[in-house]
């Protein structure tokens, strides 16, 4: 069975040079498909026409990161609206509060977090969520429209273990990247990632970034991309006490409920 990686930036610059041959490492790396993520008005029109471009294979999301609340307008709105209901878009996000640097106003930030959350009420689809120093107002606010929306998962968490439970009290889905492989910044994942059920766990890379400081060797450019997902697999599985056969089953499983995906990997 082959892995999904449920959060990719495919449409980052980095890759247009090798595109094609991206996707061939990441097929000879048991990495079948991938969900490209948007994050901002163009990005998830591109998101959108690379999965058009390789159907079955390549999926997409639809959103605005809080990183550019401040460039979301009613316009932008009607266009999230629009990609939202195009069956190759799976997940209404990237969305939610980046606290961290601030490229928005918090106030703008918590705004264009519920505009989005709507679309997803909406459109019934499930959610693609950032949250980063900024847990108190992104639960207050994702507990009003969390049994509205079919599904949410918290891509790339780093957070807590208090955390963690808020969001599993919550019934989302938590995705795991190679944040973990940092012995300075993400070890305390390393025992928080045993607590997660089998049902809520997904994996991915959010390549470009993060590349897991556990590669050998490691690529001159460190650019991050989707074959090394079999690489989180790896590490996940061993901190769990999982093999690598189990793990890989039961996180594709579980992507392919939570984003509506046929069963079965890519050939």
């Amino acid at each position: 069975m082959d892995l999904i990686d449920i959060g990719a930036n495919l449409t980052h610059e980095s890759f247009r040079q090798d595109f094609d041959d991206v996707l061939a490492r990441a097929s000879a790396h048991g990495v079948g498909r991938m969900v490209v993520t948007g994050a901002s008005r163009e990005g998830s029109h591109d998101a959108l026409a690379l999965a058009r471009a390789s159907r079955g294979r390549l999926f997409a999301t639809a959103g605005v990161h809080p990183h550019h609340a401040i460039d979301y307008d009613d316009r932008t709105d009607a266009q999230l609206r629009e990609l939202a209901r195009e069956p190759e878009v799976l997940a209404v996000g990237e969305t939610g509060l980046d606290y961290n640097r601030n490229y928005s106003p918090r106030d703008v930030q918590r705004d264009v977090f519920e505009r989005q959350l709507e679309i997803a009420v909406e459109m019934g689809k499930p959610l693609f969520l950032h949250q980063r120093d900024a847990h108190h107002d992104f639960l207050a606010i994702l507990k009003r429209y969390r049994d509205r929306v079919p599904a949410a998962v918290v891509h790339c968490f780093t957070d807590t273990g208090e955390a963690l439970r808020d969001y599993l009290d919550l019934d989302c889905h938590i995705g795991i990247t190679g944040w973990i492989c940092d012995e300075r910044r993400g070890a305390h994942l390393r025992e928080l990632v045993r607590t997660i059920p089998a049902n809520r766990l997904m994996l991915e890379t959010d390549s470009p970034y993060l590349l897991p400081r556990t590669i050998r060797p490691m690529p001159k450019d460190r650019r991050n991309e989707p074959m090394y997902l079999a690489h989180i697999r790896d590490e996940v599985a061993r901190d769990r006490g999982e093999t690598r056969d189990a793990l890989t089953e039961a996180t594709t499983r579980t992507a392919e409920a939570f984003f509506g995906l046929s069963p079965g990997a890519v050939p």
